[in-house]
């Protein structure tokens, strides 16, 4: 059987082909010739619903449905967080609603444009996964680490350079940065080989343990501030570590290369929906994006635990607390009385009582929340301040002279970045807040005072 004869018999290309060629085995190994065979695949594909539950021809069946686009009559519901946002991103999360596999959608007060879903949509599924709904940057996060060194260090000349150096020498920022002498973490001696990707992005990924990328990545001291008691914490001001980073080169090649596979599952979709293409969870593609997903998880949250170890082992530091959460990233949840794929693209869990960060920019605080478990934003809150305008449109309008200067004013110091993310390219990150006070609970602030971003020129991972 030759793929010309699966096209003249109507089966698209994708899934539905791949599926049919294991039919096709199991009906050879009956000893059925191959214009039976064709005439069963023809049938399969005239009416796929009578073949579902099929043995043999089910999961081509099922192929041949996802694949067919049917414009829904009834987008499904939505709601949005935060007022005048970008019409774009707006615009986007309507059209994710016009999915056939969509439940419902929720879009937070930082939300701009993306691929496919904005930056700050959450969009529930059904038994279905969106390479692009979870995001490029698989399983981007954000870490803080409260430490034991006293607060006025970050004042202290000397003591700042200390923790300089240690920002500098324990992490690496930029598109391909590695380390030379690898770091160590268990995530290694996972199972690397769940997908052909992975397998062999896995010396990338040790190499790139640790590394920080580019984009709005970025390492930095801060004060922490407590008025309450937290983390068996007194109250008070307290230096900490904050981070945020993804899973690097392997998570950018997974990304890529699910998104390319459900856009060629899916070769009906209107154009308006093609970086929304999904993989069903039932199909073995899906299962395998999963597993590799929650690869990429684990391995997104092993960098950030080589960061935070090796800055506060250079520092002799004990850490006295901390606190981490994925974005980008999907998760199987029960809302709306059943089991759902709730993707959460630059979006914050915040199921009741779930605790953390979200970050401001290098000029604004950033905030440890407890979640209020909002049903109707499906558990989920704002994952930052949210870009007010491109990076392109940033470099044109903005200069270090006017950046400088808002730095100075909050007393940051800046060790490099891009000009397209100076304080000026994001929303007020109070706005933000104000907007979903239904969402979180505000616990602590982080007020950002030594940073470090990949330099200017680097293309963004973000």
């Amino acid at each position: 059987m030759k793929r010309s004869d699966l096209r003249r018999a109507g089966i698209p290309e994708g899934e539905p082909a791949i599926e049919a060629f294991k039919a096709v085995g199991k009906l050879a190994s009956q000893g059925i010739r191959k214009v039976e065979m064709l005439r069963k695949l023809k049938a399969v594909v005239d009416d796929p619903e009578g073949y579902r539950e099929d043995e043999i021809f089910g999961p081509m069946a099922r192929a041949v449905v996802n694949c067919r686009f049917v414009e829904r009559r009834i987008p499904a519901p939505w709601k949005q967080w935060g007022r005048d946002l970008e019409p774009k991103s707006v615009q986007q999360m309507r059209h994710a609603c016009d999915l056939p596999v969509s439940v419902a959608g929720a879009l937070m007060p930082d939300a701009h444009l993306g691929y496919g879903l904005p930056i700050g949509g959450v969009l529930a599924t059904q038994d279905a996964v969106i390479p692009y709904a979870v995001g490029v940057d698989i399983a981007c996060r954000v870490k803080l680490t409260v430490l034991d060194r006293p607060v006025g260090h970050l004042e202290e000349e000397k003591q700042r350079a200390v923790l300089i150096r240690s920002i500098e020498q324990e992490t690496r920022f930029g598109i391909g940065s590695s380390f030379e002498d690898r770091r160590e973490h268990p995530v290694l001696d996972e199972d690397w080989t769940v997908s052909p990707i992975t397998r062999q992005q896995r010396d990338k990924g040790w190499r790139q343990l640790g590394t920080s990328g580019s984009g709005n990545h970025f390492v930095e001291f801060g004060e922490f501030e407590m008025g309450n008691a937290l983390f068996g914490l007194p109250p008070g001001r307290y230096l900490a570590l904050l981070s945020h980073s993804g899973s690097r080169g392997p998570g950018a090649m997974v990304a890529s290369h699910y998104s390319r596979l459900a856009m060629k599952f899916h070769p009906n979709l209107p154009k308006r929906l093609r970086r929304l293409a999904w993989l069903d969870l039932a199909t073995e593609a899906g299962q395998e994006y999963w597993r590799t997903m929650e690869l990429m998880g684990r391995y997104a949250s092993a960098n950030h635990a080589c960061i935070h170890s090796h800055i506060a082992s250079h520092l002799g530091a004990e850490v006295l607390a901390e606190v981490e959460n994925h974005h980008n990233f999907a998760w199987k949840e029960v809302h709306f009385g059943r089991e759902v794929i709730v993707h959460r693209k630059g979006a914050t869990p915040a199921g009741a009582g779930v605790e953390g960060i979200i970050p401001g920019s290098m000029a604004s605080p950033g905030f440890v929340v407890r979640g209020k478990g909002n049903p109707e934003s499906m558990n989920s809150a704002a994952h930052g301040a949210g870009r007010v305008m491109s990076r392109r449109k940033a470099v044109r309008t903005f200069n270090w002279k006017d950046a400088n200067r808002v730095l100075e004013e909050k007393k940051v110091t800046l060790l490099s970045a891009g000009l397209d993310e100076v304080p000026m390219v994001y929303k007020n990150i109070e706005d933000v807040m104000a907007a979903q006070s239904d969402l979180v609970e505000i616990l602590a602030r982080f007020h950002p005072r030594i940073v470090k971003m990949a330099p200017p020129g680097e293309k963004p991972e973000d």
